[in-house]
């Protein structure tokens, strides 16, 4: 009997180590932030501040800008988390996260998120300058207030405006070196604001069942998936102007005019393409890759062409 005793006391130590519950824990408070989100949008953001400094770079702002962008959008994503708990229990995505699932308590999740906020906001506003930090908030107002408590449960055009959030980094990037919105801001914004819905449309359409069963009102649930189609297209070809503009007004050479240019035609033709497309899983699987590679290149061009021009 002593011996059994002895022989398992180890094995229940293992057991009920703190360190795999502490580990998964922080994972779980990481994994609300959206890393996938922040990553991207971080990118957008250093494009913005280096189009308006190219080499004259004032590196304390440029890691303030970036912390206090990382924070707002982390604050903003885990408050959509905790506002979509309902929905998230219903979609198989979703389900498994902390909140459907009661790993985490709603409470320490919106003081989590205020905390973020907090942060966020206070270091672009006293680090940067104010106009990031209004920037700051009207990216966090659009994405938590009209998109996720409004829009996102009420209304098709949900994907539309909640491009309003999205297109934010990249500004607040850029009037972090500014001090104003100018062209360059206006033009960083439509980049990113007209890109989002047909790559949000695109995942829509790729798991529109699953949007159908939590009764999300999203685009191709409510008016169908050829509608949706349809509807993607002008937002691509709004953007081959965009391009060109950087060019005319001088941010950017011909390098970036023209390759943005071929980047939206290929986005442009795989779009139009699926209007014809009889396999819609497939189509839109492939459009949704082609949408993030599509930004993540007009990103890093236009950051090494602003380089060009220094």
């Amino acid at each position: 009997m002593d011996k059994q005793m002895t022989y398992q006391a180890p094995s229940d130590a293992v057991m009920l180590s703190p360190e795999p519950m502490r580990a998964g824990l922080w994972r779980e408070f990481i994994l609300l932030t959206k890393p996938g989100i922040i990553r991207s949008n971080l990118l957008a953001t250093f494009a913005g501040f280096w189009v308006a400094a190219k080499w004259d770079i004032p590196w304390m702002t440029l890691l303030w800008v970036l912390a206090g962008t990382t924070l707002v959008m982390a604050s903003s994503c885990v408050f959509n988390n905790y506002f979509d708990r309902d929905f998230d229990m219903k979609m198989e995505r979703t389900r498994n996260r902390a909140l459907p699932m009661g790993r985490l308590q709603p409470r320490v999740v919106l003081w989590y998120a205020i905390g973020l906020g907090v942060a966020g906001l206070s270091c672009l506003f006293l680090l940067v300058n104010p106009l990031a930090g209004l920037c700051g908030i009207a990216g966090m107002f659009a994405y938590v207030v009209i998109y996720t408590l409004w829009l996102k449960r009420t209304s098709t055009w949900s994907t539309s405006v909640g491009g309003i959030s999205g297109a934010m980094p990249p500004v607040i990037g850029y009037v972090a070196v500014t001090g104003n919105v100018d062209i360059g801001a206006v033009l960083l914004f439509a980049l990113l604001f007209l890109w989002q819905p047909p790559h949000f449309w695109a995942l829509g359409i790729l798991r529109v069942e699953d949007y159908r069963a939590a009764g999300y009102p999203l685009l191709p649930v409510v008016k169908g998936i050829k509608r949706t189609k349809w509807q993607m297209t002008p937002y691509v070809a709004l953007l081959l102007p965009v391009s060109w503009l950087f060019y005319t007004y001088g941010y950017v050479s011909l390098i970036y005019g023209i390759a943005g240019t071929v980047i939206n035609l290929i986005w442009l033709y795989v779009c139009v393409a699926g209007l014809r497309s009889s396999n819609d899983e497939v189509w839109a699987k492939r459009n949704f890759i082609l949408s993030i590679n599509a930004l993540m290149l007009h990103l890093i061009i236009l950051i090494l062409d602003t380089m060009g021009k220094a």
